[in-house]
């Protein structure tokens, strides 16, 4: 029996590509303020400026939206973890970690969210995700972490507590923007220079051993 041969994907027209683009923007605008609950696909068309039969063109469904946001953004959101150079300076690589989070929060603060939201529904679309990708990610850079606290290079601290840590300190300026912007409205209107000076402080007090 010959084996069936795939049709070649036409390449996109520049209409059909600045459509595609516009629909994934104007997801990414109802997903991360609405959650993927509360979103709907003639909400994310009318942001789109497109007709719900020209969206479902492009995309079937609501779900196959939110799947193309998450898959695509999952290099750039996993990319600082995997710059973490375990032949670098212990603390200096931590600290880059956590300012490259920080200004993470500060340029992608809808992609922050559409992740969160999706992890407090209990990551129905990111569960092979969390299994297959993120989790052998944080376990080698965990073990490069307990290298540097058995090397006596850092202070002792759990790895992978120390990352959530990290996830946590960054992405609640993107998570909980409003509330840090009007708790902070009439001392810093841009919260993220004093976050950056605070979170380095902080992560180099924790990191540096006793001893130096």
């Amino acid at each position: 029996m010959k084996a069936e041969r795939t049709k070649p994907r036409k390449p996109e027209t520049r209409i059909q590509k600045r459509n595609h683009e516009a629909i994934l923007e104007a997801a990414l605008d109802v997903f991360s303020s609405r959650g993927f609950r509360g979103a709907t696909v003639d909400q994310i068309a009318k942001a789109a400026g497109l007709s719900k039969p020209n969206l479902l063109y492009y995309f079937p469904s609501k779900e196959a939206m939110h799947t193309a946001l998450l898959t695509g953004l999952l290099d750039s959101w996993l990319a600082p973890l995997r710059a973490l150079d375990a032949s670098g300076e212990p603390i200096e690589e931590i600290l880059t970690y956590v300012r490259r989070k920080l200004e993470m929060s500060r340029q992608m603060p809808r992609e922050s969210r559409l992740f969160a939201n999706e992890i407090l529904q209990g990551g129905p679309r990111l569960h092979g995700v969390l299994a297959d990708d993120l989790k052998p990610l944080v376990d080698e850079k965990a073990k490069v972490i307990r290298a540097w606290v058995e090397a006596g290079r850092i202070a002792p601290v759990n790895p992978q507590h120390l990352i959530f840590s990290v996830w946590s300190l960054t992405q609640h300026y993107a998570d909980f923007d409003i509330q840090v912007r009007t708790l902070l409205s009439d001392v810093e209107p841009d919260p993220f220079p004093e976050a950056e000076r605070h979170l380095v402080t902080l992560f180099t007090r924790m990191l540096t051993p006793e001893a130096a």
